[in-house]
């Protein structure tokens, strides 16, 4: 039993290492093929990332799985979560809005950061394969939207239903930002433009002049659209995080498992 959550633990711990390596790595690289953000960034790992990320979270299911403290009941009901968040992911809204972030909030708040974190991966998984769209920019968003999962699941657990939810919108709201700002970093490094110099990364930079460069491009580019994606989060979380809180905490009830 402990053998098998030191896997579920490892796995975790080796996707968002995994993950976060990704994302900074190329502050790193000084010999970057800068071009087509869309197709020459990451054209090389990102295949491999996403067959990484896919192993992983199989063998953090099955970890999990053995260990007896997720069953065939929890199973199908993060199979059922999936399959929504991955049509979720398709409905069109204004600007960055997207309601795939709701569930992963909400279901990582109620169930634990390992459900979380495979909600967020596997939904996004199945939502590109499904016609969402696979690129390079895939394994990024797996784990960008794992990582909301995650983290949620690490919020203190209030007994006030109205501080509960306020949580939740906050946090829709910070994650709706803080997304955008991590999705960013997988093509941001690629772009070089000499007449906006200041605002692009180049090679040798140091990390002050990197993160300054960044947050420039940051604001005259993306800020107002994450901002959009933000207030629908709170939307979305507001109007129905509590009926899911609900939902998801009698499933809990009658079929009681701990995947943390």
């Amino acid at each position: 039993m402990r053998t098998l959550r030191a896997v579920n633990n490892a796995a975790m711990a080796l996707a968002s290492l995994i993950g976060l390596v990704a994302f900074l790595y190329p502050f790193f690289n000084l010999n970057l093929d800068q071009g087509d953000p869309n197709w020459g960034a990451h054209s090389q790992d990102a295949p491999l990332l996403m067959v990484i990320l896919v192993v992983v979270s199989l063998v953090s299911l099955m970890a999990t799985l053995s260990s007896g403290r997720m069953n065939s009941k929890t199973i199908a009901m993060l199979g059922i979560l999936t399959a929504v968040n991955a049509v979720l992911r398709a409905v069109p809204g204004p600007a960055g809005f997207s309601a795939m972030y709701v569930l992963p909030i909400v279901a990582g708040y109620v169930f634990g950061s390992h459900f979380g974190f495979l909600l967020g991966t596997l939904s996004v998984m199945v939502s590109a394969l499904i016609g969402a769209g696979v690129g390079p920019w895939l394994p990024y968003q797996m784990i960008a939207v794992g990582w909301i999962g995650l983290s949620s699941g690490w919020l203190p657990k209030l007994a006030d239903r109205r501080l509960e939810l306020g949580m939740l919108v906050v946090w829709g709201v910070l994650w709706g930002i803080l997304f955008g700002a991590l999705m960013n970093l997988w093509f941001w490094p690629f772009i070089y433009q000499e007449q906006q110099a200041n605002m692009y990364w180049q090679p040798g930079l140091g990390l002050g002049e990197g993160l300054r460069r960044y947050a420039v491009f940051y604001l005259a580019t993306s800020a107002w659209w994450d901002l959009a994606g933000a207030v629908g989060n709170a939307l979305l979380v507001g109007l129905f995080g509590m009926p899911l809180l609900k939902l998801l905490k009698r499933f809990q009830g009658r079929f009681p498992f701990k995947v943390d």
